[in-house]
């Protein structure tokens, strides 16, 4: 599959193939879903936490005798039903969201997400990005001559489509030059992920990070 490559001042300098066993998979959303609701749930953390009354401070003597005192019998203050005591039944800690997803699935449902960007016309080749400081009105004007090629890319005075640009390897300088800019975010080739693509319309693919994910991916 051949793609238009783009410079960063969004002129076409030449074409670079892309491997059909990456951007040529059919889309299966089911698939995709699944991996997705996967990915979501063991990025979760649990937060809130409720003491027991295992867990409350106090408690280790018995408040009054069992008999004779015309009260009701009591073996700690830590019971739920005194003032600070533990709470019955409250959220803690130990929950477990995580979901098990083997990685062919996880793979194909990455490729699957691909080459929809392909298919939809919301994935940009790139033939690399360079600045000559680490400086955002640098970036601006890279982003807004790549942006101007894109297909329906929107852009009013309130609000425009997010774009995530995959990179070969780490750019301190690319990375401090686009981190102000919020529409835009940065990813590592081997870091690739399909949560990350689905929250980004765009997609601008730098040609040497096709090498990375197939090595990564161990295509």
């Amino acid at each position: 599959m051949k793609l238009d490559l783009y410079n960063q001042t969004g002129e076409i300098v030449g074409n670079t193939e892309l491997p059909d066993r990456i951007f040529g998979v059919a889309l299966n959303h089911d698939l995709v879903q699944q991996v997705l609701q996967a990915q979501v749930a063991n990025a979760r953390e649990v937060l809130a936490h409720t003491k027991d009354r295992s867990e409350v401070r106090g408690g280790g003597k018995k408040p009054w005798k069992q008999k004779g005192t015309g009260r009701a019998r009591h073996a700690s203050i830590r019971s739920p039903i005194w003032k600070g005591g533990g709470v019955a039944f409250g959220p803690t800690k130990d929950r477990n969201f995580s979901k098990k997803i083997n990685k062919k699935m996880k793979r194909k449902a990455l490729f699957m997400v691909l080459s929809s960007k392909i298919d939809d016309k919301e994935l940009m080749a790139l033939e690399g990005l360079k600045f000559s400081a680490a400086k955002t009105k640098e970036a601006v004007v890279a982003i807004n001559a790549l942006t101007s090629k894109m297909e329906g890319y929107k852009l009013t005075s309130k609000k425009r489509d997010k774009v995530l640009f995959v990179l070969p390897g780490k750019d301190q300088v690319v990375e401090r030059a686009m981190q102000n800019v919020p529409f835009v975010e940065i990813i590592e080739a081997k870091n690739l992920n399909i949560r990350d693509m689905l929250n980004y319309k765009y997609l601008v693919l730098e040609k040497d990070a096709v090498g990375v994910i197939e090595k990564t991916f161990k295509i």
